[in-house]
Order: C-alpha cells, then structure tokens, then sequence
C-alpha cells in the first residue's frame, strides 16, 4: 500500500459528497491493517471530533498490537464516542494486554 492511497481515501473522507466520504471510510476500513501507523499518526494530528472518532474506529478495526497505546489512551477520554472506539478495538484487539487495560479501567471505574 502507498501513502499515496491513504492520502487520498482521507482526502474522500473529508468530502462533502457523502459517496466520496463513504469510499475513503470503506477502504481505509478494508486496509486499516495495513495503514495503521499511518492511521495513528493521523490521529495525534486531528482536532475535529467527528473526524478523531472515524479514525480511531478505523484503528480499532485494524486489530493491531501497535495500536495498544492508542487505544488505551482514549480509555481517559471525555468524548464518549472516541471511549466506546477505545474499548471496542481493546476488546477486538483480545490480546493479555489489552484484556489487562480493559479490566484496569473497569476496575478503577473510568469505563463500564
């Protein structure tokens, strides 16, 4: 995969035409595996909301390992959405580590 493709599938999801937006989301969704660092640091540099929330579900999807810190991050978050994301992709992660964050959390009452 090339930066190119990844550059441009956000590019459509930043679209105001829904069927662009929705082509960039399906892709980057297809290939998320394979764009997630890209993904992540997509994510650090994001300030819309809306957009943040997309790209760590495109995270979560990915499955990754490298995704762990990431995605544990957003455990503390206030913004309900990017938490659900958070928990959703630990618990698709399934790895001791993420099983171990899941239950922290839970246990220090930050999540349900």
């Amino acid at each position: 995969m090339t930066e190119q493709r990844f550059t441009r599938a956000v590019e459509w999801m930043r679209s105001k035409d829904f069927g662009e937006r929705e082509k960039g989301f399906d892709f980057l969704r297809e290939h998320a595996d394979s764009y997630v660092d890209e993904l992540i640091d997509a994510l650090a540099r994001e300030d819309d909301p809306g957009f943040r929330c997309l790209l760590l579900e495109l995270i979560a999807e990915a499955r990754a390992p490298q995704a762990l810190p990431t995605l544990t991050r957003h455990l503390d978050t206030m913004d309900e959405s990017l938490r659900f994301w958070a928990v959703r992709g630990l618990e698709m992660l399934g790895t001791r580590e993420a099983d171990q964050a899941l239950a922290q959390a839970r246990a220090e009452g930050r999540i349900f």
